[in-house]
């Protein structure tokens, strides 16, 4: 008997994530800036494309000093964007389509004008003080732990009023929380609550690592962070009381073994986006060998049952290449941003795929294959599935962060503002929303688009490829990974080439005589010899999905 009906149980292991930035996503009333009724106008679009999941950046209170990521209410959205009367409205208009929500859950810091830290500042006895943390002496050379290097010296700065330094791992107005304290332990799950009771299915987890340090802390407040992961226990285990299905994806950018930790036994992170996986991926792709991406999924360690991996190849901050070795890093340099204006913070990347592919359709539609074969949940980035490219005129990670491009028409149609008032520029000329756009692409079957939506489609009708044990298939060809994921009986084998000559593949799978490979993305069919045996003809940057079909089994759609 199958085990499909348990792929309910576990949304979040066969859901198709999909990252947008409200802000930049649709205008519904011609101020330039994209909002919450501008998403639920365009609901019907990720409808048609297959998405199951819609993640939300930040549409809190801020002063916007870091896109959003500097709140000041936690509990209220910006009045540029909306009301939480339009996020409930969303909230149900996705649900009617089948789509959950989650948002950004911002433990690790607020902006240095929320109401919290204004009153922390007004004196060192202020009730709000030890909702963040303090020194009094100078603090050391802390430069090599700035996460953002080019714009902070360290990660203390000096409070001039009350003479002390507070603690910010990103900018100097991100002031860090101070998880010890109880009190800001309950107004984390008051967080979760309150979102939880708007109708919200989880929440995406920012900068999980920070916020489990325990850096600058004394007294009761180290004793506090002698286990630190209870902290994220006691988020997941309220979480779950209040929300049976709702789900925690944590930002974790830490070596494999080190992942695990933030899995614990189940009970912390439900999923966690694979930044190992996607940077060796960029690593294969620039070398046209297989290896290092073979390297990473075969090294990822064992996961309780009822956790998963989040695979992305683009997501809304720089592409990080921190994981590589010096060496590495400069040959991912030279193949996808030779430029100095196309890399960032001396570790990433600041571009969009299509551009990094110089354009080849074959090369892009490689890489997105891999990431909807590859065992885990894919993550899009909003425009992905049009080939979005970036505006390198852009500050940092804004480059990425462009309107998003939904006809030839004057700004892409995303606002009928002028474009002075536009919170961001189109991306110019080669991939401008001229060239670039979704209104062409729907009515396209040839476009990227339609072959995005054939993946998702591809993807949740096989859970095996959410949910199931990964095998790499031997064949001779150190450009090609040929795999496997089988799943209660079910397998999906793939086949990519990430080099760019043809190669003639043998392949031998575990499946009983007379079984064959029923291509999912073309009519192709290959019989397996007695020994589970064929080979396959690939292209230059080729790629193959088989479903394996038994003989005498019923073959269906």
């Amino acid at each position: 008997m199958t085990r499909i009906t348990e792929t309910s149980d576990q949304w979040w292991k066969t859901a198709v994530i999909y990252c947008l930035d409200v802000e930049t996503f649709f205008d519904s009333d011609g101020d330039g800036v994209g909002d919450v009724a501008g998403l639920v106008d365009r609901i019907g679009y990720l409808d048609q494309l297959g998405v199951t999941c819609l993640w939300l950046m930040p549409f809190y209170p801020t002063p916007d000093r870091d896109d959003g990521y500097d709140v000041t209410d936690f509990y209220a959205v910006d009045p540029r964007l909306g009301s939480l009367g339009d996020v409930v409205e969303l909230v149900r208009t996705a649900k009617d389509r089948g789509m959950r929500v989650i948002v950004d859950l911002l433990i690790n810091h607020t902006s240095d004008q929320h109401p919290w830290f204004k009153a922390a500042r007004r004196s060192k006895d202020n009730p709000y003080r030890d909702y963040y943390v303090w020194r009094a002496d100078t603090p050391p050379d802390t430069s090599d732990m700035a996460v953002f290097p080019d714009q902070e010296e360290g990660i203390w700065t000096l409070d001039e009023k009350t003479e002390e330094w507070y603690l910010h791992h990103f900018y100097s107005h991100q002031p860090d929380l101070n998880v010890a304290n109880p009190k800001v332990r309950d107004e984390i799950m008051k967080v979760v609550g309150f979102w939880l009771e708007l109708g919200i299915d989880g929440f995406r987890v920012d900068a999980v690592p920070f916020f489990l340090e325990d850096i600058g802390m004394t007294g009761q407040d180290a004793d506090a962070m002698a286990h630190p992961h209870d902290h994220l226990k006691d988020i997941r285990a309220f979480l779950s009381r209040r929300r049976g299905d709702a789900v925690l994806l944590g930002e974790v950018n830490v070596p494999h073994e080190e992942q695990v930790t933030y899995f614990g036994d189940g009970h912390q992170l439900h999923m966690m986006f694979d930044f190992i996986t996607m940077q060796k991926l960029y690593l294969s792709l620039a070398r046209g060998d297989a290896g290092p991406l073979t390297e990473a999924l075969l090294t990822r360690p064992e996961i309780p049952e009822d956790c998963q991996w989040a695979t992305f190849v683009r997501n809304h901050d720089e592409l990080t290449l921190d994981k590589l070795s010096e060496e590495e890093r400069a040959e991912v340099f030279a193949a996808f941003g030779p430029e100095e204006e196309m890399q960032i913070y001396g570790r990433g990347l600041k571009r969009r795929v299509p551009p990094m592919m110089d354009g080849d359709p074959r090369r892009i539609r490689l890489v997105y294959s891999l990431l909807f074969s590859l065992p885990g949940t894919p993550s899009l980035f909003y425009g992905e599935e049009i080939g979005m490219g970036e505006d390198l005129a852009a500050d940092g990670r804004m480059a990425v962060r462009t309107p998003m491009q939904w006809s030839p028409e004057p700004n892409g149609a995303f606002s009928t503002a002028a474009p002075a008032k536009l919170v961001a520029r189109p991306v110019p000329d080669g991939y401008g929303p001229q060239f670039v756009n979704a209104w062409d692409q729907m009515r396209d079957p040839d476009s990227l688009w339609s072959f995005v939506r054939q993946l998702v489609q591809t993807y949740r009708s096989h859970p095996e490829l959410g949910r199931g044990t990964f095998h790499v298939l031997d064949q001779p060809h150190p450009e090609v990974l040929a795999h496997c994921v089988a799943w209660d009986g079910r397998m999906v084998v793939a086949v990519h080439n990430l080099g760019g000559a043809a190669r003639t593949v043998p392949l031998r799978v575990d499946a009983p005589a007379g079984s064959t490979l029923e291509s999912l993305l073309s009519d192709e069919r290959l019989v397996l010899d007695d020994d589970g045996a064929a080979e396959l003809a690939l292209d230059g940057y080729g790629y193959r999905w088989f479903h394996v079909h038994h003989a005498g089994g019923l073959r269906l759609p």
